[in-house]
């Protein structure tokens, strides 16, 4: 099997062309050998590139313990290989589990179209905001100095998301900047970035600090951007992730 090693902001991605469906989707157990960083090649998650009968590709993400969810990161990742591939060029169209989304590549950057946002929930000291994925954002006074595992399971397998999950996010505003870290679940671990969990700590800026688009967030691994119309303190539309999405390098392996 061929496959591709991308990365976007230190997110990593196993990618695979499967437009002749070679992989077989349902088999989890080989999921989560690819990527597993001792025993396959290593990845946040995997990405199979395939036919789309009405928009230039489907995008079939799997979180790295064969779960499914939407990924802003590898969406980014996935454009610039279907571009790599000779899919598409500057501008695409693409299929992903929440819908259909649209992207421009930028020179390095990739800048991803995002879904609206019409329900934030604001508790008195936390967000709960979908972009996609469930994030849970809680404002800290240093990033650096949480303990992120321990202190994210205490939200991740609460009674409201232990069944279903939550991503949470710890985020500083540094001038007119948002440092964030990030525990995503799936991974169930601390990512060095994650697209989806950007764009709602930026959108959770918006209305906590009255920040105005474009937003920069800095994340573990990188630098993203997000560019965003807000209509209400609860309601967003023309939403971007904007980030680079760099191959690192290709190869096979036996499966």
């Amino acid at each position: 099997m061929n496959f591709y090693k991308y990365q976007g902001t230190g997110n990593d991605f196993v990618m695979i062309d499967n437009r002749q469906n070679k992989i077989d989707k349902s088999d989890l157990k080989l999921v989560a050998k690819l990527c597993d960083r001792k025993f396959g090649i290593g990845a946040d998650g995997l990405i199979l590139i395939e036919n789309h009968p009405e928009v230039d590709f489907d995008m079939i993400y799997f979180n790295a313990d064969g779960t499914k969810s939407f990924c802003g990161n590898g969406s980014r990742c996935a454009v610039a290989f279907a571009n790599y591939l000779g899919i598409i060029e500057n501008k695409t169209t693409f299929n992903a589990i929440d819908g259909i989304h649209e992207a421009t590549i930028n020179g390095e950057l990739i800048e991803l179209k995002m879904g609206d946002v019409s329900n934030v929930e604001q508790g008195q000291d936390y967000f709960f905001i979908e972009t996609g994925s469930p994030h849970y954002i809680q404002y800290t006074a240093s990033v650096q100095e949480i303990d992120i595992v321990p202190t994210a399971h205490k939200v991740r397998y609460n009674e409201r998301f232990k069944e279903k999950g939550t991503n949470v996010n710890f985020v500083q505003k540094v001038g007119e900047t948002l440092e964030m870290r990030t525990y995503e679940r799936g991974v169930e671990d601390e990512t060095l970035s994650c697209g989806t969990g950007a764009t709602a700590v930026a959108l959770s800026g918006a209305i906590k600090h009255g920040l105005t688009s474009p937003v920069a967030i800095k994340v573990q691994g990188g630098d993203l951007q997000i560019k965003f119309n807000q209509i209400s303190d609860n309601e967003f539309d023309n939403i971007w992730l904007i980030g680079k999405g760099e191959q690192v390098y290709s190869g096979e392996m036996t499966v």
